[in-house]
């Protein structure tokens, strides 16, 4: 398969899964996917924190097993930042499912290539001069490290921001928005709020990712330990849960301007002791709080609901 096919999708396999997916979110809409439960309650709750926050909280949860849902906002929209290195990388991963690319396949990456100095790259600082690097080791780069250059690396690899959003749209996803290089992003502060999500989307981006939808068992296997492997926002989804709780995650931290700083996000699945998952997704947008008290918020979002579901 060429790279131009891939970017296309076979029509008739993206009708038919567009066909089941669509049939089971309306199935999912007429039980109520995406309301809160304990509206009342929950929502008092993210009240006080938006208010210790300073800015708005989106959020969305779903406990992939048995389909119940809490949310916040849940259908409004977010920016991403590095979030969307997940959905980036399982196209890149999709890409390697159907030939396209192989993993240990070696890549140019041009020193013009690099992020700004102010992104974070760590290829980028060690390379100063370009580097040769593996598909494997950007997508190690891009997820668990969130390094800007291996993801905008593997966007060029699989045929730009529209043919992630072609993978998306093929699964079933919406209402995540890939539009922007994190080159571009950098360049010009507004760009970040054009690659956009809503909460219950990314959530249901996650369940899709946890079910095994678009993407081979081994490709599934290897970006869920890329997840659960990073190091960023430790104090995010995972800062308030039991010590030895399994979170798979991507997080996505934009920079402060004028005391505002544009996103603070974590999105990921949480392993309950019972064995079931909790796709979970929290975004804080427009916040003048310290970084302190916005990943505070997330922390306390995720064991609101980890308690809620863990028995």
């Amino acid at each position: 398969m060429t790279k131009k096919a891939f970017e296309r999708i076979s029509t008739g396999v993206f009708l038919l899964i567009l066909i089941v997916l669509n049939a089971n979110a309306q199935t999912k809409a007429k039980t109520g996917f995406g309301l809160p439960v304990d509206k009342s309650e929950f929502q008092v709750f993210i009240d006080g924190l938006s208010t210790k926050v300073q800015g708005r909280i989106g959020m969305s949860a779903l406990l992939i097993e048995t389909g119940e849902t809490v949310g916040y906002k849940a259908d409004e929209r977010f920016p991403m930042q590095s979030v969307y290195k997940f959905p980036i990388g399982m196209a890149a991963l999709y890409a390697v499912d159907q030939g396209i690319l192989k993993l240990d396949k070696s890549v140019k990456v041009a020193n013009e290539e690099y992020v700004s100095a102010a992104q974070h790259s760590p290829l980028r600082d060690g390379n100063p001069d370009g580097a040769m690097v593996t598909v494997k080791e950007l997508l190690r780069l891009a997820v668990s490290e969130s390094d800007g250059t291996a993801s905008d690396v593997l966007m060029r690899l699989v045929g730009g921001a529209q043919s992630v959003m072609n993978y998306l749209q093929a699964i079933g996803i919406t209402g995540v928005i890939v539009k922007n290089t994190e080159k571009e992003l950098g360049a010009t502060n507004s760009v970040q709020y054009d690659n956009w999500a809503t909460p219950i989307q990314a959530t249901l981006l996650l369940k899709q990712f946890q079910l095994g939808k678009g993407l081979s068992v081994s490709s599934r296997a290897l970006l869920m330990q890329l997840m659960t492997d990073t190091q960023t926002g430790l104090q995010r989804l995972k800062g308030n849960l039991p010590p030895g709780t399994v979170v798979a995650h991507k997080t996505g931290t934009s920079g402060t301007r004028e005391g505002i700083t544009a996103a603070t996000n974590d999105i990921g699945i949480i392993t309950l002791p019972n064995g079931r998952h909790i796709a979970i997704a929290v975004f804080v947008t427009d916040a003048k709080a310290d970084q302190t008290t916005r990943e505070g918020a997330i922390a306390q979002i995720a064991r609101k609901v980890w308690e809620k579901y863990q028995l």
